[in-house]
């Protein structure tokens, strides 16, 4: 038994009154925290180990808080011990949107799921999550020069690519920045979204911020791990878009501007994503990602052929895969 799981065991020993239960791995996520499902005469919790330094739990448990308060159906906070990094949580099950998405369900899921993003949208307060403003979005991005090109491709980028890829960055911060600003979850996607009675449960939001308001609608609808054809993908924006416009939601009044704004958000993110996955691969020794980036990649071509200001990246990601639009991945 590991250091951490002891010390796990002994806390939990503790908070459930030395009373028998049994525990085994839930999951784990792409930071260093590591969940397990305890069992205790027949109910179920979940004990969240987040080792500091590495982990904080505050932001979990804060983010817990305001989501709750927004109506949102998200894990309650049964034991806490930050100093450790353990939390005890209640259970929202084992069935994830990833698993139970299909042609049949997904309409059903994804109203739940924008149902849920309307209703948190509607809490936002300015001055209680961290501004997702320009340096957060462009260190964001730069993940991609830096993991994805210059790690993953291993390719340097002369003056002048540099300099191009900059001024694409710019360009998406203008107009993700002049978007109308609400919470952001972060990571809502199938992986992060339970199915439940009170559907969607919610998780992995400790990261939350105060940013554009299709930043949350782009996880969800071009999810790195699950693709849709864009027409199905154009109707749900579509949906949203209604129900966010007859809840009072401040989106565009045509559904065109959305949706550009919703496909440069998308860009912003499919570079991140793409900067991400490399990292936890070159530097974390987590390859379960490299089989996601070819999806990641198709959504970033095909927003960027669609709008003329994005086609010159375009072009020099093209370039630095050796595509020379001859079609055909480097990854």
């Amino acid at each position: 038994m590991s250091d951490r799981l002891q010390l796990l065991n002994n806390w939990l020993n503790n908070v459930l009154a030395g009373e028998a239960y049994q525990i085994a791995p839930a999951s784990a996520d792409a930071s260093f925290r590591r969940y397990f499902r305890v069992t205790q005469n027949n109910e179920t919790l979940i004990a969240m180990d987040a080792p500091p330094p590495q982990e904080d739990c505050h932001p979990f448990v804060y983010v817990a808080e305001v989501f709750l308060s927004a109506g949102l159906n998200v894990p309650k906070v049964i034991a806490s011990d930050f100093e450790q990094g353990f939390l005890l949580l209640s259970d929202l099950g084992d069935k994830t949107y990833l698993n139970a998405l299909n042609e049949s369900t997904a309409n059903d899921l994804y109203r739940d799921a924008c149902d849920a993003l309307v209703k948190l949208q509607l809490a936002s307060k300015k001055d209680t999550f961290p501004l997702y403003d320009e340096a957060l979005l462009t260190r964001e991005m730069q993940l991609f020069p830096d993991w994805y090109v210059n790690k993953h491709l291993g390719k340097e980028l002369s003056t002048e690519q540099l300099a191009l890829m900059q001024k694409t960055f710019a360009v998406l911060n203008d107009n993700i920045l002049a978007q109308s600003q609400v919470y952001v979850h972060r990571d809502y996607h199938s992986r992060n979204l339970m199915v439940c009675d009170d559907n969607p449960g919610i998780l992995d939001f400790q990261d939350a911020v105060y940013g554009a308001i299709t930043y949350d609608l782009v996880s969800l609808l071009k999810d790195a791990y699950i693709r849709w054809e864009e027409d199905q993908v154009l109707d749900w924006v579509v949906r949203y878009w209604q129900s966010a416009k007859k809840a009072g939601l401040p989106v565009p009044e045509d559904i065109a501007d959305f949706y550009r704004d919703f496909e440069w958000m998308g860009v912003q993110r499919h570079i991140k994503v793409l900067g991400i996955f490399a990292r936890l691969y070159h530097r974390d020794g987590k390859d379960g990602y490299l089989k996601d980036m070819p999806l990641v990649m198709d959504y970033l071509r095909r927003a960027c052929t669609r709008y003329i200001e994005l086609r010159p990246f375009l072009r020099l990601v093209d370039s630095l895969q050796g595509m020379e639009h001859k079609g055909g991945y480097t990854f």
